[in-house]
C-alpha cells in the first residue's frame, strides 16, 4: 500500500505547495510511482504541473478533485460522480500522476454541511488505487477545513513547512493541537514526519533566532534540510516544470533533493 503524505499548515506563504510538488516530483524521478493530489482551491500545485489551458480542458472533460467530494454532481443530469480513473491525469511528470484541484473547493464545507462521513470521502475515493502507487502526496489548503480533514483521515504521515518568522512559529503549536484533536475524534493516527524550515530569506538576526527557537522547542522533529527563497522555484512553476527539470544541479534543486531524501528516510 502507498505511503500517503499530507503537506499542511494553517498559514499561507510558507512554501507548502513547492515542497509538496517537488517532493512528489523527486519520488517519481526516483522510480516510485507517485500521485500528487491538489486539495487547495487556489490550484497552485495543479498550475505548477500543467498550464491553465490544459487544466481547463481536463476539468471540463475529465473532472477534478472536486468531483471526488461530490461538489459537481449537480452539473450532471444523472447526478453521477465522475470516475477516479478519468480524473487522474497520467504522467504529468516522470513517474508522477496528478489529481488537479478546482476553485469549487472554496465552498465545499457549505455543500457538505449535512453530508455523512464527509471527512472520509477522499479515503473512500482513493481506495481503488492505493495499491497502484508507492507514494501519494496531498497538498492541503492553509486551513483545517474539509479538504485538509480528508487528507488527515487518509494520510500515513504529515509534514509541516514553517517559514522562520514570528507568526509562522507562533502557529505551530496551535496547528499540532488542532491536528491531534481531529485525529483523536476520527480515531486515525497519522505520524508527524517533521517540520521543514522553508522560504528562508536573506540572513537576518530575527530569522536566526526564530529558527533556533523552533529547533530547541521541537528538537528532532525539525528537518536538517532547509529550503531557501530562490527565484528558480517561481521560474520553474511558470514553465510547469519541477525544480529538478528546471534547475538541474543548481542550489534550489539540491535543497529540494536533500529535503526529499530526508522525508523519505523519516517515513520509511
Amino acid at each position: 500500500m502507498a505511503k500517503v503524505v499530507a503537506c499542511l499548515n494553517l498559514k499561507g506563504g510558507v512554501g507548502k505547495t513547492a515542497i509538496a510538488v517537488n517532493f512528489a516530483a523527486y519520488c517519481g524521478r526516483s522510480g516510485q510511482k507517485t500521485l500528487l493530489v491538489d486539495l487547495d482551491p487556489q490550484t497552485n500545485a495543479t498550475f505548477s504541473c500543467i498550464s491553465v489551458d490544459e487544466w481547463e480542458e481536463h476539468a471540463s472533460k475529465n473532472g477534478t478533485v472536486a468531483d471526488l467530494f461530490g461538489a459537481r454532481t449537480h452539473t450532471s443530469a444523472e447526478g453521477k460522480q465522475r470516475d477516479l480513473s478519468t480524473i487522474i491525469r497520467k504522467n504529468v511528470w516522470e513517474g508522477m500522476d496528478l489529481i488537479p484541484s478546482n476553485v469549487e473547493l472554496f465552498t465545499i464545507d457549505l455543500e457538505l454541511a449535512g453530508a455523512t462521513a464527509r471527512e472520509t470521502k477522499l479515503r473512500k475515493a482513493l481506495a481503488p488505487v492505493m495499491g497502484d502507487y508507492d507514494m501519494i502526496v496531498c497538498d492541503c489548503p492553509p486551513n483545517l477545513t474539509i479538504p485538509t480533514q480528508n487528507a488527515l483521515a487518509v494520510c500515513t504521515h504529515y509534514v509541516v513547512p514553517i517559514s522562520p518568522d514570528f507568526l509562522s512559529a507562533l502557529g505551530v503549536g496551535l496547528l499540532l493541537g488542532q491536528v491531534n484533536k481531529f485525529c483523536d475524534d476520527m480515531t486515525v493516527s497519522p505520524t508527524l514526519a517533521g517540520m521543514i524550515l522553508s522560504r528562508i530569506g536573506r540572513p537576518a538576526l530575527h530569522r536566526s533566532r526564530t529558527a533556533n527557537s523552533l529547533r530547541q522547542q521541537f528538537g528532532p522533529d525539525v528537518f536538517d534540510a532547509e529550503i531557501h527563497e530562490r527565484v528558480a522555484v517561481s521560474e520553474a512553476v511558470e514553465k510547469n516544470l519541477s525544480i529538478y527539470a528546471f534547475d538541474g544541479n543548481g542550489s534550489a534543486a539540491q535543497e529540494f533533493a536533500a529535503m526529499s531524501q530526508e522525508l523519505i528516510g523519516r517515513i520509511s
